[in-house]
């Protein structure tokens, strides 16, 4: 780690195996360090995993091993940004098919619980048109979704 802040994400047990996931998923991703514990702790023993440092579209991670007692919730939510509809499949089927959930305007969650937003450019683009009709009509195309659809999202917005 070598930036000022990262974001530490807790799992039960499961940082390293998240970490992976996310390096093979998402571009500009790796695993860093892995760091075992030097001695017991309340949700593991020495010689575990504790720590994983790992970047995920060239955004800094810690994931910390630190048992069942803090659940992820949708108050955090990962937002990545896709080029096309090709881009949008495949991070979400990579996130739902892989023990994740699908969820409603293009959220889904992985297997640890986590939620992303898999977000293609044109949606936000839609939903910035200087023509508040347009604007509306695709926010409300968005709002009928799960996984978006560019097409029906532009659609939408030539009404």
């Amino acid at each position: 780690m070598t930036g000022k802040i990262a974001a530490c994400i807790w799992y039960d047990g499961a940082a390293e195996e998240a970490a992976t996931f996310y390096a093979a998923t998402f571009p500009d991703s790796h695993v860093g360090s892995v760091h075992r514990s030097p001695a017991d702790y309340p949700d593991g023993a020495a010689g575990q995993v504790i720590t994983v440092a790992f970047t995920v579209c060239g955004m800094a991670f810690l994931g910390l091993n630190g048992g069942p007692r803090f659940p992820h919730s949708e108050a955090v939510s990962f937002q990545v940004y896709a080029d096309d509809q090709a881009e949008t499949d495949r991070l979400w089927h990579a996130i739902v098919d892989n023990g994740g959930s699908e969820s409603m305007c293009g959220w889904c969650k992985d297997r640890w619980g986590l939620s992303w937003q898999i977000t293609p450019r044109a949606l936000m683009t839609a939903m910035a048109n200087p023509d508040p009709a347009a604007a509306r009509r695709g926010m409300e195309a968005m709002m009928t979704m799960r996984k978006i659809d560019i097409a029906a999202i532009e659609a939408a917005v030539r009404g």
